[in-house]
């Protein structure tokens, strides 16, 4: 075995989380391994951005090489109700007097690539095609990893603190148990990728599209670059699989159901396989443990419908990184230095969570509840554009009149107990 080096931190994983935490601490002048099991670039579910993406992405430096790119850009989201009649477009430039206002549609290939790429500029280092096996722990702490790399030889690295990144596979939360799984958001998403699919005109091109089916559940239209569109329906289990468990054949199906997407499918051409996730709406028990917190979909992930996923992965590695920097300048590496990460961090979540059960929720309609409550148009499009650290008790006030409003989750504060 390979006893490896020391290190101020440990990053497991290098999508957006584990990138921006590693960015942000090489950046401060500290010592960091990022380690990553796949090889990159890498295929990945996930591909557009809401406009606060733009405030941790211009924080590691990755601004100016977004705008380099030829990633689709989104200006709108738009509802599309079944019968094929869509919403007033929600422009984001028209409430944020910001340029974060223009966001992305990414190839997370690419995009997750540049991100990696920018965590070794900042002074990480990245090591690709390498599994973390197990944690290794001194008188209750976590000091450490043990992996395995491709080659088969083991190693281990050490350090005071490690940043669990690892996303859906969720490294800490399958050793421990503490994924719980939310009481209510148990959907299924089967998906695929379409070539020359219609695009709507001008500004609303890269607008992305969110298509009910009648009282079932939603699709999702994402225009991509290369004339590529990402389209996926969302469900209930028991729906979805009612007939058939054959992939192709549910998702045609329900592309009958809603003439938006009927239409804008019949001018492309339909390539690549058909996927599906599913049960992906959970958090952890714990953010935290001695010498060890968790980021991303590491720590929660809540569901697809308002794009949240990237935002939250890199908002998280953030404020992590900024964490872990007091808790070496410190030398305190108990779970407790992380409750303030793990309080904001859900505060922001249970943002878009009230919201995502109102969107389920047949009793609520954007359109009614902005016709109702004009003055409240501009929180509810905070939401939507991921300002989630602001007071949304007016808006859900508002919102309880239609749809339920879940209570905030009582987990996911620092675990009293050692992993």
């Amino acid at each position: 075995m390979n006893l490896g080096q020391s290190y101020d931190a440990i990053v497991i994983g290098c999508g957006p989380s584990g990138a921006a935490a590693s960015a942000v601490l090489a950046s401060k002048g500290r010592r960091v391994v990022v380690l990553e099991r796949e090889k990159f670039p890498r295929y990945h579910i996930g591909e557009s951005l809401i406009p606060y993406t733009y405030f941790p992405l211009q924080r590691i430096g990755m601004i100016e090489k977004m705008k380099a790119s030829h990633f689709t850009k989104k200006f709108s989201v738009q509802f599309v109700n079944p019968s094929g009649r869509a919403s007033h477009p929600f422009y984001f430039f028209k409430h944020l007097k910001h340029e974060a206002a223009d966001t992305w549609q990414v190839l997370r290939s690419e995009f997750d690539q540049m991100l990696m790429d920018n965590a070794r500029e900042k002074g990480a280092e990245v090591i690709e095609e390498i599994t973390v096996r197990e944690t290794i722990q001194e008188n209750g702490y976590v000091t450490g990893v043990k992996a395995v790399k491709k080659s088969g030889e083991t190693v281990e690295f050490h350090a005071p603190i490690t940043i669990d990144a690892t996303g859906r596979d969720a490294f800490t939360l399958s050793r421990n148990s503490w994924k719980v799984r939310d009481p209510y958001l148990n959907k299924i998403a089967i998906w695929t990728y379409y070539k020359g699919a219609f695009r709507d005109p001008g500004v609303d091109e890269g607008a992305t599209t969110i298509a009910y089916v009648p009282d079932k559940g939603w699709f999702w239209y994402i225009p991509l670059a290369g004339d590529v569109v990402s389209v996926g329906i969302v469900a209930e289990k028991d729906y979805l699989y009612k007939d058939t468990r054959d992939l192709a054949e549910i998702f045609h199906r329900e592309v009958g159901n809603n003439a938006w997407v009927t239409h804008h499918l019949s001018f492309g051409e339909q390539f690549g396989p058909y996927r599906v996730t599913g049960e992906y709406s959970y958090r952890s028990r714990h953010c935290a443990a001695n010498g060890l917190v968790l980021v991303g979909d590491a720590f929660a992930f809540l569901d697809p419908v308002f794009s949240s996923g990237v935002f939250i992965g890199l908002r998280s590695g953030e404020l992590a990184a900024d964490a872990v920097d007091a808790a070496l300048t410190a030398a305190d590496y108990s779970a407790d230095r992380f409750a303030e990460y793990g309080a904001e961090i859900c505060r922001g979540i249970e943002a878009m969570r009230r919201l995502v059960y109102a969107f389920y929720d047949h009793g609520f309609s954007f359109r009614e509840f902005v016709d109702r409550y004009p003055h409240l148009a501009g929180d509810l499009t905070d939401c939507l554009i991921g300002n989630l650290f602001i007071d949304f008790d007016p808006l859900y006030a508002a919102v309880a009149e239609f749809a339920k409003v879940p209570a905030p989750l009582a987990h996911g504060a620092p675990a009293a107990v050692a992993v």
